[in-house]
């Protein structure tokens, strides 16, 4: 096969890139916030439709839920009691179903929040935010949710997908705070967020684009990264 020019050319960035990630470091939680009542966790799209059951259901995806309800529940301990939990809630006819199959329709399974983090004894405090787009602030109300409540300033992003929901989430909470000048700390764990893989023989047999989660996965962190969103390899 003929070497791709642009491929070749980029291989020293790639091996930078995995060399980037490897030297994430593991930080603590309480590092990164002098008071909890300044602090939200914000989990996008941990639902079954993405982790347990449906055409959009991942392996990769489901293998984050151990480590963000350990995240849920340390930073309850430290006395974090903001949870918001942007999720699709799709209509029927979604526009986004041209784009992807049909999933997490509200009123059904694939919709509700996985089993795993509502079996936390704290619950109660999460606060959904239903969503019709990747775009977890779009027609969500959760723009509003931050602008009443300019006291929290650092955010610790995590869910799914790397590439898609969480990007958007993180570039919003990033690029709105640089627009208004105002100080603001977004933090994802790297352990925490993950995206779904498509091989290219799959797409092929589907009709789909294919997907590699390994790359995009780092380079969408990556280019949060760049943007100062403060990635990291986990939160203890």
């Amino acid at each position: 096969m003929t070497e791709i020019p642009w491929l070749e050319r980029s291989r020293p960035f790639l091996r930078a890139l995995d060399e980037w990630y490897d030297s994430l470091p593991t930080a603590n939680m309480k590092d990164y916030f002098l008071s909890p009542a300044r602090v939200a966790v914000l989990c996008v799209d941990l639902t079954n439709a993405f982790c347990h059951e449906g055409p959009l259901s991942s392996p990769r995806v489901a293998a984050i839920i151990p480590p963000i309800v350990r995240l849920f529940q340390r930073a309850y301990d430290l006395g974090v009691r903001y949870f918001l939990l942007p999720q699709d809630r799709h209509t029927e006819r979604a526009v986004e179903f041209e784009a992807f199959p049909p999933h997490s329709v509200a009123g059904t399974d694939e919709a509700r929040t996985v089993p795993e983090l509502l079996a936390l004894p704290f619950a109660n405090l999460f606060q959904v935010f239903p969503k019709n787009s990747i775009n977890p602030f779009l027609e969500t109300g959760l723009d509003d949710w931050v602008d009443v409540h300019p006291g929290v300033n650092t955010y610790y992003v995590v869910g799914d997908c790397t590439d898609f929901c969480v990007y958007q989430l993180a570039m919003h909470l990033r690029v709105r705070a640089n627009a208004k000048g105002l100080q603001r700390r977004v933090i994802i764990p790297a352990n925490c967020v993950d995206t779904y893989d498509l091989s290219v023989e799959q797409a092929r047999e589907l009709g789909a684009f294919p997907h590699d989660a390994e790359l995009l996965h780092r380079v969408f962190l990556y280019h949060m990264a760049v943007n100062k969103v403060e990635v990291v390899q986990e939160l203890l």
